[in-house]
């Protein structure tokens, strides 16, 4: 399937400032870019860099005083064929390649370390990916996506508690319980084909089997069409926008549609 892309970001800012920005489609063996674009007006050259893990490009720029606005348009071929989580095993751990080490430890959003204890006790005899399917089956049925409810402080152990949160606190909570059990599980922020209200997504990938698989405790939107961006260990390494300043939001707007 072709899945068109529109991200809007319309920011002012009081002085010139630097911003690292994540809005690019990644090119990827099941989806590949087939046209963008991506123009920022009242910011100096873009400096393209590599992404996380050797997923995507970041995009460095400089604004001016006043109004910034980046428009970021793409079609993008996804074929992704749906993989049944309860059938895949988790790899040994030395057999780990070095880029996916990271995403077995905790980080400052995914205190794994702190839920052994529970996803021991609770899912005694699970492993691998019918371990997987069941904490993603566990976050889904016991945490409410209530929008507002959750700050940029707010950690997996928080979500826990609070049994509420929106994507990113799902992401880190579905993460930080995989982690506990040395399988790797990192945060991915994608494009969303049929996400209500449109915005920014953030998931999860687990490593099984030697592959990443994409997972989505909220249920919002299918994983089968969904674009990634940026991978990370959690939201602080895949966030859209980095403002090494002050700014103030004028509007954004994200659009996704089917281009079939």
């Amino acid at each position: 399937m072709r899945v068109a892309i529109e991200a809007i970001l319309d920011y002012d800012f009081a002085e010139p400032t630097d911003v690292l920005l994540a809005v690019e489609a990644a090119s990827l063996p099941d989806q590949q870019v087939v046209s963008q674009s991506h123009v920022i007006d009242n910011a100096g050259p873009l400096t393209n860099k590599r992404g996380g893990s050797g997923v995507g490009r970041r995009t460095w720029t400089r604004t001016g005083t006043g109004r910034m606005l980046s428009t970021y348009r793409a079609v993008v071929e996804v074929e992704r064929p749906a993989v049944d989580l309860a059938t895949l095993g988790k790899s040994p751990l030395p057999s780990l390649p070095e880029q996916v080490l990271p995403f077995i430890w905790p980080s400052r959003y995914c205190e794994a370390d702190r839920f052994v204890s529970f996803v021991c006790g609770h899912f005694p005899d699970l492993d691998g990916g019918p371990l997987v399917k069941a904490l993603v089956d566990w976050v889904h049925a016991n945490l409410v996506y209530a929008p507002g409810s959750s700050n940029i402080s707010t950690t997996a152990a928080d979500t826990f508690v609070a049994q509420q949160g929106v994507c990113r606190d799902f992401a880190h909570l579905t993460a930080a319980l995989i982690r506990s059990r040395d399988i790797p599980a990192r945060l991915v922020s994608v494009y969303a084909l049929g996400l209500d209200p449109p915005d920014f997504h953030a998931v999860v990938e687990v490593w099984l089997d030697g592959a990443w698989h994409i997972i989505d405790a909220t249920g919002l939107a299918p994983v089968d069409h969904m674009v990634r961006i940026a991978v990370g260990r959690d939201a602080t390494d895949i966030a859209f926008m980095t403002i090494f300043g002050g700014a103030t939001m004028n509007a954004q707007s994200i659009s996704v549609t089917a281009a079939d």
